[in-house]
C-alpha cells in the first residue's frame, strides 16, 4: 500500500530492508511507523495504544536482531502491530483482523517472522527459552531469543515459573520488560509497585551498573580469578542488599531501567545484550498509546477504540434514533451492584478485566467487595474457592477462553470441594475479530464433564438477570455457571424485575408440530426468527430455551421426543461434548428414536472475522438454522407443506 507520506518506510518491506538504513534514521522511520498504525486502524480498527506504545523498541529490536533467525516472541499480540508492518505484511496490513485476513495476534501460519502465536498474556518466556535451550542442543550458540513482555502479563504464574527456570538454563535469552504499568486497565499488585520503586531508584540503578561493567571488564586469568571476580559481584549484590533486585535473584542479569521512546539508546542497548551470555532482563519503560495524545491520557479506552478521526481522536459511534440492547457485560456489571446491595454477602472477583466484564461499576461503588486480581485466572478461581469457604457469595467474572488458565483450580479447589462459586463466563461462543485464541466456545464441553456444577445460559438480558439472582441464593450449595456472549442483548427495556429460575428447567418458546429446536443461551433468537421465516413456508417448528445444559430438563425433553420425530440442538460452542452430545446422551440412555441434527461450531480451528461471518460460516445462524430444518424435514415433505400453505 504505497504512500506518499511515509518515505522511508515505503522503503522497507523486511527487517533486511530495515537494516540498510543508517543508525540516525530510525526515529524518522519511528515517526512514519506511528503514522502508518495511526492512519489504519483509525480507518479499520484493531487495538491501539499496546502498539503505538512500543514503536521504537520494535524498531531497534529488528535492527539490532538477525531475525527471522534470532527468535523475536511477542507476549499477547496486542503490541505486534509495527512488528507486521516491518515483516512483509505492510501492503496488506489494512485487512488485519478482517474476515480471511492477517489475524490481528502473531500467527506461526501467517509469517516466518512470528515465531510462535500469542493470543493470551504471560507466555512468551517459556517458548522463548524452549526456543533458546533447543537452540543449545543444536549448538547454534549466536542465536538470540527475545521475548517481549509487558508488566501486566509478568504477573501471572506462568511467567515466573519461566523466569524461575530461565535463571539456570545459561542460554541465550533476553526478557525485555515493557513497563507501561497497563494491560487493558491500570496493572494492580506488588510487582506494579516494586517496578515503581525500581524505576524510581536511579541511584542504586546506576551504581550496580557502574560497578558492574567495571567487574566485566577485569582480565579472567585461571580458576583463582575468576573466584576472586565472583566473589567481588557478590560483594556488591550483598552491599546493595536493601535494594535487592528481585530480577538478579532470580540469576536474569538486570539491564535498566530505559527510555523505550529513545531508539538509538534501547539499540545501542541491544548491541551490546548480543555480546553479554546467559539470560538477562532488559526493563524498558514506555507510555501505552505514545504519540496519540487522546490514547495517552485514556489508555483503557483507546485499548480498542474503533473506528476514529486521527485529528481530531473523536471515536465514531453509530448514531441510533431507537434506543438499543445493552451489552451482555454491561447488564452483569448493573446487576451485581443491585444483588449486593440486597445481599451484603456477594464479592466480586475477576482477572485483570475490570472493564471488558463491566465489574469497574462494582469497584467504583463498592471497592472493598471488587477484587482485580491482575492476569492470574489460577488464583481468582482459587481465591474465589477461599472466599465461598467463609460463607461470602463469589461472584468470579472470567472471559470463556480464559477460564482454561484456571481449570484445575475449577477441578480441584471447587468442584471437589463443592463450594458454590458463581462463575460468570463473559465471551461465551465466537468473538468475533480476536479470533481462535479468544473465541469461547469450549466451556460448555469442559465444563458439562464434571459433577455436580450448574451450567446454565440466558437467552436474553432478563433471564441473565434471573439467573443471577438465582445463582447467590443460600440455598445454593454447587458450583454455578452462567454464559453469556460478547456484544449486545436483544432487549433496549431490560431492566426487569429479578425472579427465582428453578434449576434444570427450560422454557417452550413456541409449541410447534413438525420439527423442534432445542437451544442454549443467545442463540435461541437466531432460532426464534428462523422459526417465523419457516411459518411463511408453512413449516409449524417447536421452540425450547433450555437454559440449562446441566442439569437438563428431562420432563420437557420426554415431552419433546415423545411428540417429535426430528430435533435439532443449536449452541454458541463446540458440537462435541455440549448441548448437542447432552441430548444426544438422554435420547440414547432412555432409547428415544428421532432424529436429530447438532448445529454449532465443527471440529476445526475458527478463524477470525465479524462474528456474523463466523457465524454463518459454522451454519447457526438464522439462514443456517432454515437450511437445516428444510434438510431435516427433506424434500417431500416440504414440497407437501409449501402446497398446501394457504398463501398458494
Amino acid at each position: 500500500m504505497k504512500n506518499i507520506e511515509f518515505p522511508l518506510l515505503d522503503q522497507i518491506n523486511f527487517p533486511a530492508d530495515l537494516r540498510k538504513i543508517n543508525l540516525t534514521q530510525l526515529p524518522q522511520l519511528c515517526e512514519e511507523l506511528r503514522a502508518f498504525i495511526v492512519d489504519t486502524v483509525s480507518l479499520n480498527g484493531g487495538h491501539f495504544g499496546a502498539s503505538l506504545g512500543v514503536v521504537e523498541l520494535t524498531a531497534a529490536l529488528h535492527y539490532v536482531m538477525n531475525t527471522p533467525y534470532d527468535q523475536l516472541v511477542w507476549d499477547v499480540g496486542h503490541q505486534a502491530y509495527g512488528h507486521k508492518i516491518l515483516t512483509g505484511r505492510k501492503s496488506s496490513f489494512h485487512t488485519n483482523r478482517k474476515y480471511k485476513g492477517l489475524s490481528g495476534f502473531p500467527r506461526r501460519t501467517e509469517s516466518e517472522y512470528d515465531t510462535f502465536g500469542t493470543g493470551h498474556s504471560s507466555t512468551s518466556i517459556s517458548a522463548a527459552l524452549g526456543m533458546a535451550l533447543a537452540a543449545k542442543h543444536k549448538g547454534q550458540h549466536d542465536k538470540q531469543h527475545i521475548a517481549v513482555i509487558g508488566d501486566g502479563a509478568m504477573t501471572a504464574g506462568l511467567a515466573f515459573e519461566a523466569l524461575n527456570h530461565a535463571g539456570i538454563s545459561n542460554t541465550n535469552l533476553i526478557v525485555i520488560l515493557n513497563d507501561n504499568c497497563m494491560s487493558i486497565d491500570p496493572n494492580v499488585g506488588a510487582l506494579k509497585e516494586y517496578l515503581t520503586h525500581l524505576t524510581l531508584s536511579k541511584t542504586y540503578n546506576k551504581i550496580r551498573q557502574k560497578v558492574g561493567h567495571t567487574l566485566d571488564k577485569i582480565p579472567v586469568v585461571g580458576e583463582i580469578s575468576k573466584d576472586i571476580l565472583n566473589h567481588a559481584k557478590a560483594g556488591l549484590k550483598s552491599a546493595l542488599a536493601e535494594h535487592a533486585n528481585f530480577f538478579e535473584a532470580l540469576n536474569m542479569r538486570y539491564f535498566g531501567p530505559v527510555d523505550g521512546h529513545d531508539v538509538l539508546k534501547l539499540a545501542d542497548m541491544l548491541k551490546d545484550l548480543k555480546h553479554i551470555p546467559g539470560p538477562k532482563l532488559l526493563h524498558v519503560v514506555t507510555t501505552k498509546g505514545k504519540g496519540f495524545l487522546p490514547a495517552e491520557e485514556e489508555k483503557t479506552l483507546w485499548h480498542f477504540p474503533g473506528l476514529f478521526d486521527k485529528v481530531t481522536g473523536k471515536i465514531h459511534k453509530k448514531p441510533s434514533a431507537e434506543p438499543q440492547p445493552p451489552k451482555y457485560q454491561d447488564v452483569f456489571g448493573h446487576s451485581i451492584i443491585e444483588l449486593a446491595e440486597l445481599n451484603d454477602k456477594i464479592v466480586g472477583i475477576t482477572p485483570a478485566m475490570l472493564s471488558g466484564s463491566s465489574l469497574k461499576l462494582m469497584m467504583e461503588k463498592m471497592p472493598e467487595r471488587t477484587f482485580d486480581v491482575g492476569i492470574c485466572e489460577q488464583h481468582a478461581v482459587t481465591l474465589s474457592a477461599g472466599l465461598a469457604t467463609q460463607g461470602l457469595k463469589v461472584f468470579c467474572n472470567i472471559y470463556s477462553s480464559f477460564m482454561q488458565r484456571g481449570y484445575d483450580q475449577l477441578i480441584h479447589d471447587v468442584v471437589l470441594q463443592k463450594l458454590p462459586v458463581i462463575f460468570c463466563l463473559d465471551r461465551g461462543g465466537l468473538v468475533g475479530e480476536d479470533g481462535a485464541t479468544h473465541h469461547g466456545i469450549y466451556d460448555i464441553a469442559y465444563s458439562r464433564c464434571l459433577p455436580d456444577v450448574i451450567i446454565s445460559s440466558p437467552m436474553n438480558e432478563s433471564e441473565l438477570r434471573n439467573l443471577m439472582y438465582t445463582a447467590q441464593l443460600d440455598r445454593i450449595e454447587q458450583p454455578f455457571i452462567i454464559r453469556y456472549p460478547r456484544g449486545q442483548g436483544v432487549m433496549p427495556n431490560w431492566r426487569t424485575p429479578v425472579k427465582e429460575i428453578e434449576i434444570g428447567t427450560g422454557r417452550t418458546i413456541r409449541e410447534g408440530t413438525d420439527i423442534a429446536i432445542l437451544t442454549f443461551g443467545h442463540p435461541g433468537n437466531f432460532a426464534s426468527d428462523a422459526c417465523s421465516q419457516l411459518e411463511k413456508e408453512g413449516i409449524n417448528p417447536g421452540l425450547f430455551d433450555m437454559r440449562f445444559v446441566k442439569p437438563l430438563d428431562k420432563k420437557l425433553l420426554h415431552h419433546i421426543f415423545n411428540k417429535y420425530a426430528h430435533v435439532i440442538t443449536v449452541e454458541d460452542g463446540c458440537r462435541i461434548g455440549g448441548l448437542g452430545s447432552a441430548i444426544a446422551e438422554f435420547m440414547a440412555e432412555h432409547k428415544y428414536q428421532a432424529s436429530i441434527q447438532i448445529l454449532g461450531v465443527p471440529d476445526c480451528i475458527v478463524e477470525h472475522g465479524k462474528v456474523d461471518e463466523l457465524y454463518m460460516e459454522c451454519a447457526y445462524d438464522k439462514q443456517g438454522i432454515i437450511a437445516a430444518v428444510r434438510e431435516a424435514l427433506g424434500e417431500k415433505v416440504l414440497t407437501t407443506k409449501l402446497w398446501n400453505h394457504e398463501s398458494f
